[in-house]
């Protein structure tokens, strides 16, 4: 009998999937495998009845995935399962950033009280005009299970999208879309985009990459998206590009103490793969990870290099 424990609540659809060779524990200590998505793991003790790990999204930041390789404990993650529920919510932090519809919705609730609203909003709406995403440039930095959605929904809205990724080349990108203009050149995709959006994971490579030099290089005006990790931008030169109008609006899913300050900047409580659909495909994955490498041995997106 394998024991299984859930570290954070997961979805019922993935833990259906579970034979009678399983069961669930509230004892962490006595688990043959850990199911988590958001708790942090690195304070915790190892169990010496642990013999896997499988997260259930794509990040493993949370994890200490040195420390559980050390104990040959492998660490799985679910890539691309919560790929369209991020892509969905790319697609509207475009819109929210080139309408201000959030600027007006909160118009309308300070003058909830007003009889005659419906004859202001006439005169009030123009301040809360934008533009259009049709016809404009994304930049999509990252070509992975996220990015190359985000290139299928900019192209079927009528955008122009320029794909950046070291790891793509010029077959792999016409894989993804003939249509996309394919750049091993990082800047050219900067000075060309009107938007531009990152999709690369948290690595010392990529920690703040996106800085005042990388800023420098986009358009005046630029929006740019982060749904990736919050680390991949520097904040201080972040809010400078907003306070400058560098940057028109900075839209991320990671909230900090320092982004929730920022003027100009529409900020989103982490709610990427917050979909039902999404949390159903990462804890499905997962739990047919831990299952075949518990019986068979085979692993499956492990990410700890055992």
């Amino acid at each position: 009998m394998y024991k299984i424990h859930c570290l954070n609540n997961i979805s019922p659809k993935g833990l259906a999937l579970l034979t009678p060779d399983y069961e669930l524990t509230d004892n962490i200590k006595e688990a043959d495998a850990i199911l988590v998505r958001s708790a942090n793991m690195h304070e915790m003790e190892i169990s010496p009845t642990l013999k896997c790990v499988a997260r259930a999204g794509a990040g493993v930041n949370n994890i200490p995935l040195d420390a559980m390789a050390e104990k040959g404990i492998p660490v799985f993650n679910t890539p691309g399962a919560n790929a369209n529920g991020v892509k969905e919510l790319v697609i509207c932090g475009m819109l929210l950033a080139a309408r201000d519809v959030v600027g007006g919705i909160e118009w309308v609730r300070a003058n909830a009280d007003d009889p005659d609203i419906a004859k202001t909003t006439e005169k009030a709406k123009k301040q809360f005009a934008g533009t259009e995403i049709t016809d404009k440039a994304l930049g999509v930095i990252g070509l992975g299970a996220i990015g190359k959605l985000v290139v299928g929904a900019a192209e079927a809205l009528g955008m122009h999208v320029i794909g950046y990724d070291p790891f793509c080349d010029e077959a792999k990108a016409a894989a993804i879309s003939p249509s996309m203009q394919f750049t091993a050149d990082i800047k050219g995709l900067y000075e060309a985009s009107d938007y531009v959006t990152i999709h690369v994971p948290a690595t010392a490579d990529t920690k703040g990459m996106i800085d005042a030099q990388a800023i420098e290089q986009m358009k005046d005006g630029v929006v740019f998206l982060n749904f990736a990790r919050d680390s991949l931008v520097n904040d201080a030169d972040m809010a400078a590009s907003l306070a400058s109008g560098k940057v028109a609006r900075y839209v991320t899913d990671f909230p900090n103490a320092a982004v929730a300050k920022m003027e100009g900047a529409i900020i989103i409580p982490h709610l990427g793969a917050s979909t039902e659909e999404s949390e159903d495909n990462c804890a499905i994955m997962a739990v047919r990870e831990v299952m075949d490498y518990l019986e068979t041995g085979t692993k499956s997106h492990c990410v700890n290099g055992l």
